[in-house]
């Protein structure tokens, strides 16, 4: 039985991008859905093990890792190939500020706590909810295509930890219906990483509860 057992939402933008990784890595693991929705996250037994309630959480035996660049980093040094970071500072420098503008500027604006406060606490209407998410969005998709080189993927001729982070985050744009015809060079990006093996096994449609989504 794999000692890695990592706690996760389906849909969640930072448990897809562990997944990716872990199956990058080839490695194997043990899953454990955590339901978002009715709050399964604010429970105590779970703020236990992620005391911000926030998914994922990777118990590694002996540890608890959370936060998904963090446990990306750790996958990175643990188990190094294939790496998802370069050894060379100025082009890890460079993948790193890609990875960081879709994980810290673009998916914590649009999390789901995020749109349930503006739907609950501020009763934001839904077409402007979903107004708020497209325009975050669309502002950090057009840095990124930016931003973006010549390469296959956003980390070169591999896919690395920017492609990990902007194929759940395209997914999720998806899903509320962005458009994303500016955006070419990052289409072509996720096209290219979703034919990957690794990252097809760790899509959304792939786990267990999305069946009854």
């Amino acid at each position: 039985m794999s000692d890695l057992l990592l706690y996760d939402y389906f849909r969640s933008s930072a448990g897809y991008r562990v997944r990716i990784a872990l199956a990058m890595k080839g490695l194997s693991y043990r899953r454990h859905p955590v339901q978002l929705l009715p709050g399964e996250q604010r429970q105590p037994d779970y703020l236990a093990r992620n005391p911000q309630g926030l998914v994922p959480a990777l118990d590694i035996g002996g540890a608890v890792l959370t936060q998904s660049l963090a446990i990306l980093d750790w996958l990175d040094r643990r188990y190094p190939e294939p790496r998802l970071l370069p050894d060379e500072p100025e082009a890890r420098a460079r993948q790193y500020a890609m990875a960081l503008a879709i994980a810290c500027d673009i998916h914590p604006i649009d999390n789901l706590r995020v749109l349930q406060y503006l739907d609950r606490e501020l009763q934001v209407a839904k077409p402007d909810r979903d107004a708020w998410y497209a325009h975050w969005i669309v502002e950090g998709l057009t840095a990124l295509e930016r931003m973006a080189g010549d390469g296959r993927f956003l980390g070169g001729e591999e896919p690395g930890l920017a492609d990990i982070c902007l194929v759940p985050q395209l997914y999720n744009a998806r899903r509320f219906s962005v458009p994303l015809d500016a955006f070419p060079k990052l289409v072509a990006i996720d096209a290219a990483a979703t034919a990957l093996p690794a990252f097809a096994a760790a899509h959304p449609d792939r786990c267990e509860e999305a069946s009854g989504a």
